[in-house]
């Protein structure tokens, strides 16, 4: 092997011991794998609370329209038997 070789050898090996030591320091980082973990779960929490806010929101609409649906409904029956009645 020549020295150049054997430079390079050394620079890789560096990279990857440096990469290797990354790795387990971020592995033993237990205060920021907890902070990330918890933020995940709090992302995963709102995404889910903005989710059933906008159901209740729909069914509130539903409920809304309901009476307005039966007074319709009522009104377009009364229509209809006074006329039968007229008739009759």
């Amino acid at each position: 092997m020549t020295a150049p070789e054997i430079q390079l050898e050394i620079q890789q090996t560096r990279e990857r011991l440096g990469e290797t030591v990354d790795e387990l320091a971020s592995r033993a980082d237990v205060k920021a794998r907890a902070r990330d973990k918890a933020a995940g779960i709090t992302a995963k929490a709102q995404g889910k609370a903005t989710e059933l806010s906008g159901r209740v929101r729909r069914s509130q609409v539903v409920q809304r329209r309901w009476p307005l649906a039966v007074a319709a409904g009522v009104v377009v029956a009364g229509t209809v038997a006074v006329r039968r009645w007229r008739r009759g």
